[in-house]
């Protein structure tokens, strides 16, 4: 067995993952110059062209230089695939591979965390921790921050066709909508994005790298976390491995995990923090009994609808021709503009499967493009893909560990689609993204359906055409829920309940799933964690 090797003088925190939140805690704990904070990362630097260039996400998803290359379990809700689960493992986590959209989601999905058990979780909580890091492009208002570390832009490109759709959708009662982070989402309009003159922001670029400068923070990348160490209840650091050799890290104040929503419950089971049943199956010594680490995953399913258009140009037949590819490669080279500053999806709407319903539980993503299916070449004739998802899945999962060693992907188990209540509004999802392709203002396009296909009527077919055709959003949180009862993992502090020293920061926290996309929710907990560890 190799012999772990200390690793120099103590540090007052630890935060394991460089990641979406590990970035902003680095920053805002590090401010203090009393205070030596050390940052782990499992992946490696983000200095690779494809993380910055926006389309450059095609490129980093399935990359293992940038991905964890995580993959579900079978899925019944999904005909029995498995999906490609793409999680960031590199300098700036989620940040550096995803599609940019800035969103917070809608404030009663902030209230709803507060009745849940989690005082001082409310919009009117969280919206100042939004404001604080936020660089938009309009200036500051009582809504939005300006000089912030993390920038929000509007996109550099429209769509003839995208506008048709947002007419079209009026037409069925969604109107557009000037601002999607308002606290309220409901209508349509185009994307703001996380970019800074057509080149992607992440937060390494944002909280990271400015506190690189400063002696008391110490970055490591190829540090893979392998358990946190306890003795007794005290959290006292971390064991990691690092160029073949395994190390410990002593915390005199706290041990943070930013690792996200598959590693951090990963790094509590293996440290003996989990179901006594799984730990002891695989001869963990159980350290703290909680059964709910690893539990309550949910994520955002995606239905991807294909309308094959004329009379206009989408980038299918741009980027499958060499001059095409010539002009799109010029026109960012010279202006950092055109398709290859753009984000996955452009515009949006947010609207409601039933008229009956209090707020919006669908979010589209329009995109002037179209495949098969995704990681697929795009068709060769000019179409749309209209994907919609359910914000509020009743559909619960998991993500535990198979294994005591520390390089196994855990199993993750999403069960799409497994709630009664899911699979009726993932029918009325597609029946809604039909109706509104036919609008009088998308009628000189001539929608002619692809994905899932007009032959396709039936609930059984559609369902099963469903369970075909929809794939992961990238939205999983919950998996070390946030709560005040004795079943949840973190408490509204976020500290890990039944050892002393040691806090969840990322996704994982979440009890429900925002209404929208997750980065800058991400970033906003984090934001908030630093404030609660700082004066505690």
């Amino acid at each position: 067995m190799t012999r772990p090797q200390p690793l120099e003088g103590d540090y007052d925190y630890i935060i394991v993952g460089a990641g979406t939140a590990g970035c902003v805690l680095a920053n805002r704990l590090s401010a203090d110059p009393k205070c030596r904070v050390l940052l782990l990362e499992a992946g490696g630097s983000d200095n690779y062209h494809w993380v910055h260039i926006p389309v450059g996400y095609l490129y980093c998803i399935g990359n293992p230089r940038t991905d964890w290359m995580m993959t579900t379990a079978a899925e019944p809700g999904l005909n029995g695939r498995r999906l490609a689960y793409p999680r960031g493992k590199l300098l700036g986590g989620c940040s550096s591979v995803n599609g940019m959209i800035y969103m917070r989601g809608h404030a009663a999905d902030y209230d709803r965390w507060r009745q849940l058990g989690n005082p001082g979780w409310a919009w009117d909580d969280v919206l100042p921790y939004f404001i604080k890091s936020q660089d938009h492009h309009a200036g500051a208002s009582p809504l939005h921050g300006a000089g912030g570390e993390w920038k929000v832009s509007r996109q550099k490109l429209e769509w003839e066709i995208l506008r048709a759709v947002q007419e079209g959708a009026k037409e069925f009662g969604i109107e557009p909508r000037a601002d999607f982070n308002d606290g309220s989402n409901e209508g349509s309009g185009f994307f703001e994005v996380n970019q800074r003159n057509g080149v992607r922001w992440n937060t390494a670029k944002g909280f990271l790298r400015p506190a690189m400068r400063r002696p008391n923070l110490r970055v490591m990348t190829h540090a893979e976390t392998e358990r946190v160490l306890i003795e007794g209840r005290q959290v006292t650091g971390v064991r990691f491995r690092h160029k073949g050799r395994v190390h410990e890290a002593c915390a005199k104040a706290e041990v943070l995990l930013a690792a996200g929503t598959i590693n951090s419950p990963k790094l509590l089971e293996l440290s003996g923090i989990g179901d006594p049943r799984l730990l002891g199956e695989l001869g963990i010594d159980v350290r703290h009994a909680q059964p709910g680490v690893g539990a309550n995953l949910q994520d955002h399913l995606q239905i991807r609808t294909v309308f094959r258009v004329s009379n206009t140009v989408t980038l299918n037949e741009v980027a499958n021709s060499l001059r095409g590819k010539l002009r799109i490669a010029a026109e960012y080279a010279l202006r950092r503009s055109g398709p290859m500053s753009m984000a996955p999806s452009q515009f949006g709407m947010f609207t409601r499967s039933d008229p009956s319903l209090d707020m919006p539980d669908l979010e589209y993503h329009v995109q002037p493009l179209s495949t098969d299916k995704l990681g697929d070449p795009l068709h060769r004739f000019p179409a749309i893909t209209v994907s919609v998802c359910n914000l509020r899945p009743e559909s619960v999962g998991s993500s535990h560990i198979t294994s005591a060693a520390a390089d196994r992907q855990p199993e993750i188990r999403l069960n799409y689609l497994s709630a009664d209540a899911d699979r009726r509004i993932a029918l009325a999802s597609i029946r809604q993204a039909r109706q509104i392709m036919t609008a009088r203002a998308l009628a000189p396009y001539a929608p002619q359906e692809i994905l899932p296909g007009p032959a396709v009527v039936g609930d059984p077919d559609l369902l099963e055409a469903a369970g075909n055709i929809a794939t992961t959003i990238f939205h999983p949180v919950g998996t070390c829920r946030m709560g005040s009862d004795p079943a949840a993992v973190v408490d509204p502090k976020l500290r890990v309940r039944g050892v002393n020293g040691l806090r969840v920061v990322d996704a994982s926290i979440m009890p429900r799933i925002v209404s929208g996309n997750t980065a800058s929710p991400v970033v906003m907990i984090a934001e908030k964690a630093a404030d609660m560890i700082q004066q505690s």
